[in-house]
Formats: structure tokens, sequence, C-alpha cells
């Protein structure tokens, strides 16, 4: 099933020069992530909720 996202917003800690890492949510409650400068035709990396908080901790404690 295709999931649709909206609301993409670029990370805060993305690169002014055009390397961005877009956040999305889906209806679903899935949080996607992507490449701004596929221009959203690129893949779209899907976690749940549980998922992206720990991946947040995980990269917060790096």
């Amino acid at each position: 099933m295709t999931r649709k996202f909206t609301d993409w917003r670029v990370s805060s800690y993305s690169e002014a020069g055009g390397n961005c890492v877009e956040v999305g949510c889906s209806t679903s409650d899935t949080i996607g992530i992507r490449d701004s400068k596929m221009h959203g035709k690129g893949p779209i990396l899907k976690f749940t909720r549980t998922e992206w908080i720990a991946f947040l901790e995980s990269i917060r404690s790096s």
C-alpha cells in the first residue's frame, strides 16, 4: 500500500548548498524521509513512530 506523505519540511540540520533531507508525515502516522535533490521523485525511507523515535535517540547520542 502506498502512503501519501504531506507537510514535507527540510531538516534544520541540512546544508544551505542543497544537501537537504526532508521529513514528512503520512495519514497512517508513518514518518517519511527523502532527499530534496530528487524533487519528490526519489525513494522515501519509511519509519513507524516508534522506529522514528529510536532513530532520533540513536543519532542524538552519537
